[in-house]
């Protein structure tokens, strides 16, 4: 159980540093004391369901992510629904970034398994 509150505390740290948040913000944001956030994201305490929710809303990430570390099809929707915002020149330069992240990754692979 140890280890899985601290997954959860890292996987909140992180999407809560991604978005440039203090756990203060956090907290504000999902009407939660910072001492809840403090607490979690150091695996330190199990969250209340309610807090689950409120957090997982706060950071725009779906509860299968926050519990489980697992991409959902909530997930990816709310990603669509942002880059089908994008204009066209910005949708290619995204695409084009996001064929250099996969080439990078592929080529750090293909090291590392030599």
């Amino acid at each position: 159980m140890d280890n899985l509150l601290k997954q959860i505390g890292n996987r909140i740290l992180n999407r809560r540093k991604q978005l440039r948040m203090t756990q203060e913000e956090l907290a504000e944001k999902a009407g939660i004391t910072p001492q809840t956030i403090s607490s979690a994201e150091l695996g330190k305490k199990a969250l209340r369901p309610e807090n689950i929710i409120r957090i997982c809303s706060s950071l725009g990430i779906s509860t299968d992510y926050l519990l489980l570390g697992e991409i959902n099809t909530n997930d990816q929707s709310i990603l669509l629904s942002k880059i089908s915002t994008l204009p066209p020149i910005q949708y290619r330069h995204l695409e084009d970034i996001i064929n250099s992240f996969i080439q990078a990754l592929e080529e750090r692979e293909a090291q590392s398994s030599k």
